[in-house]
Parts: C-alpha cells; sequence; structure tokens
C-alpha cells in the first residue's frame, strides 16, 4: 500500500467517525471510520514501523477530537440550523365552537383545511369528503383538538 492511499484511508476514516459522532445517527458510518482508521493505523505500524504508527495513532485521534470540537461550537451549526419560527398552533378549543355550529370553509378541505366558524379561523376535517373553498359546513363532530365538518345545504352561512 502506498503512502498516498494510506493518508486517504486515514483522513477518510476520521471524517467518517466525526460524522457519525455530530450528524449521521444508526452507527454504520461510525463504523466504517473506525475500520478505516484501525487498518491505516495497522498498515502504518506494519510499512513504517513503531515510532511512525504510534505518531499516526496519536494524531488520529488528536485529528478526532479536534474535529469533534470544531463541529461542536454554536457557530458552526448556525450556518445549517433553520432560523425561522413557525407561526402556526394547534386549534384552540377554549372557544364557544360546538357541535352543531355553522360557518364557511376558507380553503379546500382536502380532506383538512381551514374554515371560518362563528368568527373564528380555526382548521378542521371534512369526515367523507372534499369541500371547496366557500362552502356552507357543519361541526358534526370534536375530538381533541380535531373539529369534524360536513358540507351543509343551508344557504343562510355563504357568503
Amino acid at each position: 500500500m502506498n503512502t498516498t492511499l494510506l493518508i486517504i484511508v486515514l483522513i477518510l476514516g476520521v471524517v467518517l467517525l466525526t460524522l457519525e459522532i455530530v450528524a449521521l445517527p444508526g452507527g454504520i458510518a461510525g463504523a466504517f471510520g473506525a475500520a478505516l482508521i484501525a487498518f491505516g493505523v495497522w498498515q502504518t505500524y506494519a510499512l513504517f514501523g513503531t515510532h511512525t504508527g504510534t505518531i499516526v495513532l496519536l494524531c488520529s485521534i488528536a485529528l478526532c477530537v479536534l474535529l469533534l470540537a470544531l463541529f461542536m461550537k454554536r457557530k458552526t451549526w448556525n450556518r445549517f440550523s433553520l432560523e425561522e419560527e413557525s407561526s402556526s398552533k394547534v386549534n384552540q378549543l377554549d372557544s364557544h365552537i360546538t357541535i352543531g355550529a355553522k360557518g364557511n370553509t376558507i380553503s379546500r378541505l382536502a380532506p383538512t383545511g381551514k374554515a371560518l366558524i362563528d368568527g373564528q379561523q380555526v382548521e378542521v376535517h371534512a369526515i367523507n369528503k372534499y369541500i371547496e373553498p366557500d362552502r356552507p359546513i357543519e361541526v358534526v363532530g370534536i375530538e381533541g383538538y380535531r373539529i369534524d365538518v360536513a358540507e351543509t345545504t343551508d344557504n343562510r352561512f355563504e357568503k
């Protein structure tokens, strides 16, 4: 094995082991990384002797620790992290919406979408079909935070 290939094996092993610890769950990348490092160090001992093998072993360990410390810094992860906030929320059912309440769809219910019921915009679920926007609906069930609705033919609630 030539020296260039040995260096590539060692660097690839260090990178895989570091990625396993930082980003890739499952253990496969870490196992391959550790195996590549072990193979590279073993070949270094075999080809270049004890002194060079020990130096390569210590450098591999130091490089793994250095890369781990670099990846664990907060500024490094800010480049990859999502910085936007989600403004969506679960239906707040402490309101006056009850079974039998009527309203209109705001978006298409396919089968879930938005509706305006008793002046309050909520997320609703059509129980047995799709409902187009601006159609009259009626609340037929409330289970937890889920509001089940059905289309009604009552034209009094259309816009």
